[in-house]
């Protein structure tokens, strides 16, 4: 009894052994092909093309953040559809929080072409550059992903546009309040042309591309078809 027991225990011991390694190997094959992914779609979604950039030393590094995917979508709670802010041809913006309490607007996009990358890698560099109280501020991005993500400031409420063909009770758009938003707006505009580290061209104002933030302070977003003049051989008319 005592020899087939040991043996017994032998053999429960392999196979317990067995089962772990098994495991161990799945885990580890898992965790590689999923880097792989990631590293597919970093280059798929311009990611060579913003480390050119960084590279260039016309960038400041320090102002671009890489966010995880793991964070994102725990500050969106995977991304639910209860998180949904605002859809449009450029994809689903999402509210989500951060780890450290931000509350953030964390745009995803459809997926990119080829033709669209130096498009999204603009409006990611340009926007990290930016840094003014009337246009919103990009806190960084996610390339690791199937489509590209953007996390911006988060704008509570709404673009102008609603508030031009909708009337607010909260928010009535006397003319006191255009000339303010107007002069808000000229405001970011002199400094995108004349005061930032480069001149930006940003190329589509309208009003559903000024936002209003908590205390309806106009903010200047979407950067897509904007210009720089300081590569020109980099940043090019698009749009």
């Amino acid at each position: 009894m005592g020899t087939r027991h040991k043996l017994g225990l032998g053999a429960g011991l392999g196979l317990l052994l067995l089962l772990i390694s098994a495991w161990l190997g799945y885990r580890f094959l898992k965790k590689r092909h999923t880097m792989k992914r990631r590293e597919m779609f970093f280059k798929r979604n311009g990611g060579l093309l913003l480390e050119k950039q960084l590279s260039s030393g016309e960038v400041n590094v320090e102002k671009i953040k890489l966010f995880k995917s793991k964070e994102l979508e725990k500050s969106t709670d995977n991304f639910n559809t209860d998180r949904i802010l605002g859809q449009g041809g450029q994809g689903t913006v999402y509210k989500g929080m951060l780890t450290d309490g931000r509350i953030v607007a964390v745009k995803k996009s459809k997926i990119v072409d080829e033709s669209q990358l130096s498009d999204f890698i603009n409006e990611v560099v340009i926007l990290s550059q930016i840094n003014h109280r009337n246009v919103v501020q990009l806190l960084g991005c996610c390339l690791e992903t199937e489509v590209p993500i953007l996390v911006y400031e988060f704008i509570p409420n709404g673009n102008l546009s609603q508030y031009i063909h909708e009337q607010n009770e909260e928010f009535p758009l006397t003319w006191e309040v255009r000339l303010r938003i107007a002069m808000e707006i000229a405001g970011a505009l002199s400094y995108l042309h004349a005061s930032a580290a480069f001149p930006i061209y940003h190329r589509d104002i309208k009003s559903t591309n000024i936002l209003l933030d908590a205390k309806y302070r106009a903010k200047l977003a979407d950067f897509r078809t904007s210009r720089s003049r300081a590569e020109p051989e980099i940043f090019q008319w698009v749009g």
